[in-house]
């Protein structure tokens, strides 16, 4: 599959009568991201925009997105739109881009937007999930879907650990050294720790994130969970704005984009939380 930018994609988004917003969910182990790359690299954005141009009446299609995941990392509450001057009925656009897209990409739902919307920029807040599972042995099922750790977690000192993450802070030495975000300053509205057996799920909602904050952050969690580092080191490591007081940054696998929240006149389709394999616990799991 080719995944080479098409010119062509922008003169009919800019033709273009309608706007579609689409919900999107997608397993990333065998992709170098959302956004699309060099020819031959797979994309879950390459692979969106080929399956939707049969679709388009061959016409190009050209995606943006609520935010770009990185490679290995998962979504299944990815919001993204395009332009087009072909009409079709909703259920077209979400089974006919099924079709022809990957088992490991599905798009769940298709709504007509106005010209003021746009998915990346009308998003008021966006959730993520980092899913670990802590046992002994290492678990032959949801190897990729999940962060494994050998380690026993003491998930109470990771709770107090978090509490001086919320709120709106300079996260500096929680992003990626390439980070390009103009400012480090960002709002975390909850950053909860929950437990179901072997599983812990870092659940955390802000205004918007910066490069691999939610894993730079899951990393100093779990190694204060492990009892690596003191409960303080948290405050310690937010206070420094240095990100190479932050230690390892977290694996990819657990992470995942659950949610993009917009302001109410846009009247997006609201869905359970993911991931999938969560459904199944206790409420506060899978609430809004």
């Amino acid at each position: 599959m080719s995944s080479k930018i098409r010119p062509a994609a922008a003169q009919v988004a800019a033709a273009g009568d309608f706007r579609i917003a689409l919900g999107v969910e997608y397993k990333g182990s065998n992709y170098h991201g959302f956004q699309l790359q060099a020819a031959g690299t797979p994309s879950v954005q390459g692979h969106l925009e080929e399956a939707l141009q049969h679709i388009n009446a061959d016409l190009p299609v050209r995606l943006s997105c609520a935010g770009r995941t990185d490679a290995m990392v998962h979504a299944c509450g990815q919001v993204v739109h395009f332009d087009t001057s072909v009409e079709r009925p909703m259920r077209s656009w979400v089974m006919g881009a099924n079709r022809y897209l990957p088992k490991d990409i599905s798009v769940a739902w298709a709504q007509p937007m106005s010209q003021d919307f746009h998915s990346r920029f009308s998003a008021v807040a966006r959730r993520y999930r980092y899913v670990i599972y802590s046992d002994e042995v290492r678990p032959a099922h949801l190897a990729q879907e999940v962060t494994w750790t050998h380690q026993s977690l003491d998930i109470e000192k990771m709770r107090a650990a978090a509490l001086c993450l919320v709120g709106t802070h300079d996260f500096n030495a929680l992003r990626a050294a390439g980070c390009q975000a103009h400012s480090p300053v960002r709002t975390i509205h909850h950053l909860q720790i929950l437990e179901f057996g072997k599983l812990i799920v870092i659940d955390v909602r802000a205004n918007a994130f910066l490069h691999h904050m939610v894993r730079n952050i899951a990393g100093v969690l779990m190694m204060i969970g492990a009892g690596e580092r003191p409960v303080e080191w948290a405050q310690e490591v937010l206070d420094s704005c240095d990100r190479k007081s932050a230690g390892v940054t977290a694996a990819p696998y657990g992470l995942y984009m659950v949610q993009v929240e917009y302001p109410e006149q846009f009247q997006l389709p609201k869905r359970y939380l993911g991931p999938h394999f969560l459904s199944g616990l206790p409420d506060i799991f899978v609430q809004s």
